[in-house]
């Protein structure tokens, strides 16, 4: 395909020196809003520069990250791709300068800060990992995002050890669905909340050893009779300001509190006695935002400590549906139906 001059949102310095320009076609934002915004486009990607790779995309893993982009909550770091998507697998198509890490043909996954809802992406070779043996192409675009979200926060952040007990809140969702599993293969004991019986028994499959349905049991007092009445060691929460308070009952002594999410609100007050009383510790992070090199360690991380998981069975994606890129609007009603358990992947 010719190549044409790149316009003012394509990826540029991000992407290393300026060697021109690909035609892709993607899918990108016409303006804040719902769904219908989304909209199928043909867009100019930077060739990839010094350290960087061109990635065939097999599937993009949709994420709330992307949602709330859509809606005009989350704007794509300066230097990203302007359209949504944080994680994708698929193969090497090229390499820029002084990458030495894959090959050509080389099957993938990556970790981006934008531009996943694509037929092609260029990312630094820090954040591309080999796709783990074992697990269809198309369904480890499921893993990445929700991988390093998971492992970092738990292990890195909340230090979790062999004997613990979690507390996931959101045990259905994409990182949850993974954290679940993940903490059971450290040896954690796992409740995870969802919502109604099949999503329950779900999270159970998974690896929790308890599972509450948080539309009508007590959440609080399921973790207490879990744990004799200790509470959780670490919660894991996606809700924000909406479930605060009983997270916060939820503690052990001790305990570590990792927010990741703000479904239910990004405003809350914070009993600080409670706090105080048991010395526990609030937290709250994010993964699109960290520095290339807090990324890669992040993801070689990850292909120490868990891609052995996911050789041998211990941790799998989570599939719930596989949409072509161009049904990205469809597959975002989806993911806003309350429906979806794991992930939602666009397939070009």
């Amino acid at each position: 395909m010719p190549s044409r001059p790149a316009p003012s949102h394509a990826p540029g310095a991000a992407l290393g020196a300026r060697v021109g320009s690909i035609g892709v076609r993607a899918v990108t934002i016409s303006a804040p809003g719902g769904p219908a915004k989304l909209t199928p486009s043909h867009v100019n990607l930077e060739k990839p520069g010094v350290g960087h790779v061109l990635i065939d995309v097999a599937a993009a893993g949709i994420n709330r990250a992307d949602l709330l982009q859509r809606s005009g909550h989350y704007p794509a770091p300066a230097g990203a791709p302007e359209w949504p998507g944080l994680e994708i697998s698929g193969t090497v198509r090229g390499l820029g300068p002084g990458v030495t890490t894959c090959a050509v043909g080389d099957e993938v996954v990556a970790l981006l800060e934008g531009g996943g809802y694509a037929e092609q992406v260029v990312v630094r070779a820090t954040q591309v990992l080999p796709a783990p043996q074992g697990v269809d192409l198309v369904d480890a675009a499921a893993l990445p995002e929700a991988v390093a979200t998971a492992w970092t926060n738990l292990v890195d952040t909340a230090r979790l050890r062999a004997g613990d007990h979690l507390l996931v809140q959101g045990g259905s969702g994409g990182v949850g669905s993974v954290a679940v599993q993940l903490a059971a293969a450290l040896g954690a004991h796992v409740v995870a909340t969802a919502g109604g019986p099949e999503r329950v028994a779900r999270c159970l499959e998974l690896g929790a050893e308890v599972a509450v349905d948080h539309r009508t049991d007590d959440v609080v007092e399921a973790v207490r009779a879990a744990t004799d009445g200790r509470g959780a060691d670490v919660v894991l929460d996606v809700l924000g300001a909406g479930g605060l308070r009983d997270n916060v009952r939820a503690l052990a002594p001790g305990g570590r509190l990792v927010v990741i999410g703000l479904q239910k609100g990004a405003r809350g007050e914070v009993d600080l006695g409670a706090l105080m009383a048991k010395r526990a510790w609030v937290t709250g992070t994010l993964l699109r935002v960290r520095t290339p090199q807090e990324k890669a360690d992040i993801l070689a991380a990850v292909r120490e400590h868990v891609w052995p998981m996911v050789a041998d069975g211990r941790l799998r994606p989570v599939v719930h549906a596989r949409l072509p890129l161009d049904d990205a609007a469809r597959a975002h009603e989806l993911m806003e139906s309350g429906e979806v358990f794991g992930k939602v992947l666009l397939v070009p």
